[in-house]
């Protein structure tokens, strides 16, 4: 097994600078852990910025150059490109090299890449939980991972020391580890990630149609609540609605029970029953303190 002290490769490539792509490369350059940084992205503009901030030992738009070599290719982009991405790298990918991601839906990994991945190359998909509502690469930061969730989704088929590899970066990042079946994920991260998401955007979303001075109010008199709405709502849209298309089963599962509930409070709320109300406002404190004591109080993404 891969110790999380001397984990090390001879050159990662970041397909994707974003928040947590230029995150990943903070937290390698800080801690040592590779030799060679390779970025690429879709636009000069940030690959100029990885440069300049001296997180990237070389730059590429190629993205088949960028992995020539590497032994860890990690996919820092929106869900819905890592197909077009595989099938471009794939005849750039060295033997025993591994393939992994930043995303947060992990059955449309498997669904999309596994097509793609050359005899020898070993594909091992991870979602880092953990973000904030900022993105590009002036975004992240190399504590970004520390004390949070790293779920890691192998197939039933992967190598297990490729698989140890990637678990060590991870720790080395600072992040927690678990290991998950890849629909099993998705199921989780509907309900505690996907899915408030949703309903942030929504109710963000509600305010903008209010009339004006009444909005107006909204804004200036928000309170907590509303205001951490609006943090969420700030998330990258281009990932988001990534996510939402591609776990879209599992969302559209959550939010029907999520619905249920809603329109039994509207129920209790309309008919005074004071009982209900009280009742189920204690149950969720006591998953608040859940959270709390699982240490994700702080927990974004």
């Amino acid at each position: 097994m891969a110790n999380v002290n001397t984990v090390h490769f001879y050159r990662i490539a970041l397909v994707g600078i974003g928040l947590i792509g230029s995150s990943v490369a903070h937290m390698v350059r800080q801690r040592g852990l590779a030799e060679h940084i390779a970025v690429t992205a879709r636009s000069q503009e940030s690959l100029d910025i990885a440069r300049r901030l001296g997180i990237a030992d070389s730059v590429t738009l190629d993205q088949g150059e960028a992995v020539t070599d590497a032994d860890l290719v990690m996919i820092c982009s929106p869900v819905s490109t890592y197909g077009a991405i595989m099938e471009t790298i794939a005849p750039n990918l060295k033997p025993g090299a591994i393939v992994t991601d930043v995303g947060s839906v992990k059955s449309a990994v498997v669904r999309d890449a596994v097509p793609h991945i050359p005899d020898g190359v070993h594909l091992i998909p991870a979602h880092p939980v953990a973000g904030t509502e900022h993105s590009g690469p002036e975004a992240g930061f190399a504590e970004l991972f520390e004390g949070r969730w790293c779920v890691i989704t192998p197939t039933k088929d992967a190598d297990q020391a490729a698989v140890d590899k990637v678990a060590a970066l991870w720790r080395a990042a600072g992040s927690d580890v678990e290991f998950m079946d890849p629909d099993h994920h998705d199921q989780v991260m509907a309900m505690t990630s996907h899915l408030p998401h949703l309903i942030a955007y929504t109710i963000v979303g509600t305010a903008t149609d209010l009339e004006k001075s009444l909005m107006n109010e909204v804004i200036k008199y928000s309170a907590g609540g509303f205001r951490d709405f609006t943090r969420i709502a700030a998330s990258d849209p281009t990932m988001w609605r990534d996510v939402f298309l591609n776990n879209k089963e599992a969302v559209l599962e959550m939010l029907q029970r999520f619905n249920e509930d809603l329109t039994a409070l509207q129920r209790a709320i309309r008919w005074d029953e004071a009982d209900e109300l009280f009742n189920f406002f204690t149950k969720t404190r006591d998953i608040r303190r859940g959270v709390i004591d699982a240490r994700q109080e702080k927990l974004y993404d």
